[in-house]
């Protein structure tokens, strides 16, 4: 297996991460109560579902950017 494939040490803090992470899922709720509203029609529903698809999908994504931030492929070496 060639060396730039394989783990390595986080190439950013934990704290950007979670900044990260927070601020695309801000984003992505704004996204998915607009479609929400334009299918549902209704202010309420669509900031529920928006809501509660977000909180799910959050804790998800930050898993997921710190596993790709230990995966040295495609990253050169600093």
């Amino acid at each position: 297996m060639p060396s730039s494939v394989g783990i390595r040490r986080p190439r950013q803090a934990r704290s950007r991460a979670i900044v990260k992470t927070l601020c695309y899922r801000l984003v992505m709720v704004v996204v998915t109560v607009v479609v929400a509203l334009v299918v549902v029609g209704d202010l309420r529903e669509a900031a529920s579902i928006g809501l509660v698809a977000n909180v799910a999908k959050t804790g998800t994504y930050y898993a997921y950017e710190r596993l790709w931030d230990r995966i040295a492929w495609g990253v050169p070496d600093a």
